[in-house]
């Protein structure tokens, strides 16, 4: 099983997936000068290697790419309950009430949003935690509520985190990595059948 999954720090004006026009997409910068620490492999110009979940051209942060279809399923089925924690600086005025709001109650074309966690970190900085991923969700969740996205950055997706990659750079997903996202994609899709 050669299928290579790795992590990526998108930087802001690169799209996830399909690009439109000149839009430059993810995979085109995971190259041997972008690679941070070693690699087994450098994905060849024709690797499978593909997004899994969206983010927005104008986010970045972390990024999955793989050719393991199971996972990506996982990551971005539309039952997927994994966690995924954004830091987003907004303009506006951050009440507890509209925090409330965020975390529960919004709708998004017509269907309520599932719970989220929405702490404010500083005046103007919130972290949200989401366990879905609808389209623009976080940026359309705030203008709804009248705040201005300024930045948005995705900093974790369960386990993996953006911590020790620059921008731009990507890496292997470890195997350590890999057997403890299995587990916990195992254990959330137990939960759904059982739920």
């Amino acid at each position: 099983d050669n299928q290579l999954s790795i992590l990526f720090h998108k930087p802001v004006g690169i799209v996830s997936g399909t690009p439109e026009g000149d839009e430059i997409p993810a995979v085109r910068l995971i190259t041997a000068e972008s690679l941070s620490g070693k690699s087994h492999a450098i994905p060849g110009r024709y690797n499978k290697l593909a997004p899994l979940g969206r983010l927005d051209k104008d986010s970045r942060g972390l990024l999955i790419l793989s050719e393991d279809g199971v996972l990506a399923k996982a990551v971005i089925g539309p039952e997927s309950q994994l966690d995924k924690e954004y830091v987003v600086k907004v303009k506006g005025d951050v009440t507890s009430a509209k925090l409330d709001m965020l975390r529960h109650g919004l709708e998004l074309d017509g269907r309520k949003l599932k719970p989220a966690i929405v702490e404010q970190v500083k005046p103007q900085e919130l972290k949200f935690i989401l366990r879905e991923g609808r389209n623009r969700q976080i940026r359309r969740m705030c203008e709804y509520l009248g705040y201005r996205v300024r930045k948005l950055k995705r900093m974790r997706i369960m386990n993996l985190t953006v911590d020790n990659l620059r921008t731009g750079k990507w890496r292997h997903l470890t195997e350590r990595e890999m057997s403890s996202l299995n587990r916990l994609i195992e254990g959330s899709s137990k939960t759904m059948e059982a739920s």
